[in-house]
């Protein structure tokens, strides 16, 4: 039997995973092109984590772009409604620009989506999807949960202008409360909202242990209902045993023009950087003129390379020296036998020294003798 672990690399073997599991809860393959046209990523640039995107023009002189989100492309072509959900995987490549570098990167992406009516179970279903994903991947692993709602409830509550709430949303995602004090004393803002702002921003914890805490910041209807979807997704998880690992986050953020429920974002022992992203955009689906509601998640590849950085001890795990007199047959058979017993083997007349390997053999008529 082949160890396809030991032949495939971690980005490979993620992948196949995560396609088999979202398969078990009957999401299907979506396939999509490369590119679209360029209008329809420029309609909805303020969705998009990059600003830069590569772009050509077609035969017919159209203005066109290689593609740098998925989510975009599914919600334009989904025939998934209000009354016919449509639940789809895809495994895509996507094409943006590399921070660090300065240049465009061909980055691999799985992730899935829902679009449909979503409800308490579907909440549930995805997100519980999201833990597993990162859980096959290392068990040491936390799902930080947000809710644009409570966030954005909050915020209304000062009355600043949007392009003020915009700023306290970014110091909320950075976990920067003394910012936020500040910006709120510059526009006059009540003493003890700022403080709950503040208290919003460094909320973290078991999603389950967190809870009360975060209804005592409620001050409308709009957090205490967003609240109340937060417990309801904990008792669910709790239900199926898979509330561990799972942690309430107000830093986690996104637009609040199109994500406006539970958002979400995955991170993995050893990877500084988030692994996985989701939550709830029914506001983006509207703006495209779908009757549907979705949510969904991406968990980026890419980010998975730190996993195989680590040289591999071995090339091989035998390396079987034969001199030319050797019978072929003898040597094949040899090999044969080597494998049986679970062993790689590499057969050279000489060890040159540019192989690893864990056993040295050489091939005798008598058979096989281990030499070190």
């Amino acid at each position: 039997m082949i160890a396809w672990d030991g032949l495939l690399t971690k980005e490979e073997q993620t992948i196949f995973r995560l396609r088999a599991l979202f398969e078990q809860y009957g999401y299907r393959r979506f396939k999509m092109s490369k590119f679209e046209e360029y209008d329809f990523y420029a309609e909805n640039r303020s969705f998009l984590t990059t600003k830069n995107i590569i772009t050509f023009h077609g035969m017919q002189g159209h203005l066109l772009a290689l593609k740098p989100d998925v989510t975009l492309s599914i919600v334009k072509q989904t025939k998934g409604n209000m009354q016919c959900p449509e639940r789809v995987y895809y495994h895509e490549n996507v094409y943006r620009a590399q921070r660090d570098a300065g240049e465009y990167r061909e980055i691999m992406q799985v992730g899935l989506e829902y679009l449909g009516e979503v409800d308490d179970y579907t909440i549930c279903e995805v997100v519980l999807l999201a833990k597993k994903s990162l859980d096959s991947i290392s068990r040491r692993s936390v799902l930080d949960i947000s809710h644009m709602g409570f966030v954005s409830g909050l915020l209304e509550e000062t009355g600043l202008p949007a392009s003020v709430q915009k700023r306290l949303l970014e110091c909320v995602g950075g976990k920067k409360a003394h910012e936020i004090v500040r910006i709120c004393a510059e526009h006059a803002v009540d003493t003890a909202l700022t403080e709950c702002i503040a208290q919003m921003s460094i909320l973290h914890g078991p999603l389950c242990e967190m809870l009360p805490q975060a209804r005592a910041l409620c001050r409308n209807g709009k957090m205490e209902q967003a609240v109340s979807e937060l417990e309801t997704l904990a008792n669910n998880l709790q239900a199926c045993v898979y509330a561990e690992g799972v942690h309430l986050d107000f830093s986690v953020v996104n637009d609040m023009d199109y994500y406006n429920g539970i958002i979400f974002q995955g991170f993995l022992d050893g990877i500084p950087t988030g692994v996985l992203s989701g939550g709830r955009y029914d506001n983006l689906v509207h703006k495209c003129g779908k009757d549907a509601d979705a949510i969904g998640f991406a968990v980026y590849v890419d980010q998975l390379e730190r996993y195989d950085q680590e040289e591999k001890a071995y090339d091989v795990d035998a390396l079987l020296l034969c001199d030319e007199s050797t019978d072929t047959i003898a040597r094949l058979r040899a090999v044969q036998m080597l494998q049986s017993m679970g062993l790689s083997v590499a057969v050279q007349k000489e060890d040159h020294g540019r192989l690893k390997y864990k056993q040295l053999c050489r091939l005798h008529e008598s058979g096989v003798e281990v030499i070190g």
